[in-house]
């Protein structure tokens, strides 16, 4: 699938993904994106808020149409193909800290938002990727655990990257996906919390679940909805 025509773009909006929903129930066709160089309203997962100064960061959107079941690994897709354009543009390493965070030496550079209408047969991928936000640009509750690609990388060619790499991940084998987040894991071996527990990250199941021993020895399977996780120390 080829990703980023048409291409609505906003100086300013509540949010792309928002905007997207809108064309997508409007019947927009599959490999629509929608960018803005700046939200009031940017949302991550679980309600939390994405907030970017102005044209500093990617603040994107992709229609996906249709929306079938060989996508069932689209969570752990997306945040591999933003991995791989991140890498194609600056000597960074990038990690996928399970479900929907890039990270780049430990710190948040991208996070990702998928909104999906099965009954529709679309989804809406939500991506926002920091560019170019200096340390100081950052709020106070940020400095520490976000960063940016840096490097001169401007978001313009952020973009084009994105959506090269988003259509050839989107499409990819599940078995492909499943090996290429093995590489990517930041939490595998790892000590981990979540509402009902804690225990040791075990890779990913094949429905894309995150797979954990807890502290009985028992492997559970966790699904993104139900749990919020970070690493213990």
């Amino acid at each position: 699938m080829t990703f980023g025509r048409p291409h609505r773009h906003y100086r300013r909006c509540e949010s792309t993904n928002s905007r997207a929903r809108e064309l997508a129930a409007a019947d927009a066709p599959g490999g629509t994106i929608v960018t803005a160089d700046e939200q009031t309203a940017g949302r991550g997962r679980r309600g939390r808020s994405w907030s970017a100064p102005a044209g500093k960061a990617l603040l994107y959107s992709a229609i996906l149409r249709p929306l079938e079941q060989r996508h069932r690994l689209l969570p752990v897709a997306v945040p591999i193909a933003v991995c791989e354009a991140i890498e194609g543009l600056a000597p960074v390493e990038c990690a996928v800290k399970w479900p929907n965070d890039v990270w780049i030496e430990g710190r948040k550079c991208a996070g990702v938002l998928i909104e999906a209408r099965p009954q529709d047969g679309w989804a809406v991928i939500g991506i926002g990727v920091n560019v170019a936000i200096e340390p100081g640009e950052f709020g106070a509750d940020l400095r520490g655990p976000a960063t940016s690609i840096g490097h001169g990388c401007g978001v313009d060619e952020v973009l084009e990257a994105v959506n090269e790499a988003l259509g050839r991940w989107v499409a990819a084998e599940e078995t492909k996906v499943l090996a290429a987040f093995h590489g990517r894991d930041a939490l595998r071996g790892k000590r981990v919390v979540w509402e009902q527990g804690s225990g040791t990250a075990n890779g990913l199941s094949d429905d894309g679940n995150l797979l954990v021993s807890d502290d009985s020895g028992a492997t559970l399977s966790l699904g993104a909805g139900e749990v919020s996780l970070q690493p213990s120390s």
